[in-house]
């Protein structure tokens, strides 16, 4: 059974930055596209960014482009995903998902975290 565990989240002041962290277990960690994906309170899950499996290709919501940066470490088994100029509207739990293909779609992953809390006050 895969299992991804996020790390990283926190509560943090409008402009500061964070670090969130996803390791894979029992799984072939190179062989997955990997991405982050938030929900808001009221709001829908959205895609904030994706990474291919090689990390070749990656892909960021416009909400979060120029000041999120995804990254991988098929060594370590890990993803990253950089937080940077947080906004209270970056307030969410963040989840990390892995599936076969660098999508958007949520549907698309097969495996995902329990989700990391990450609140920006203003």
């Amino acid at each position: 059974q895969v299992q991804l565990v996020e790390s990283g989240g926190g509560l943090v002041q409008a402009g500061s930055s964070l670090r969130l962290s996803c390791a894979i277990s029992r799984g072939t960690f190179s062989s997955y596209a990997m991405a982050w994906f938030r929900q808001g309170p009221g709001k829908e899950r959205e895609c904030v960014a994706v990474i291919s499996q090689r990390g070749a290709y990656t892909y960021y919501a416009d909400s979060v482009k120029g000041r999120f940066t995804i990254s991988r470490d098929n060594a370590k088994n890990t993803v990253y995903l950089q937080l940077d100029t947080l906004r209270p509207e970056d307030t969410a739990v963040y989840y990390c998902a892995a599936g076969f293909s660098p999508v958007v779609i949520s549907s698309q992953y097969t495996y995902w975290g329990q989700g990391t809390q990450v609140t920006v006050s203003s």
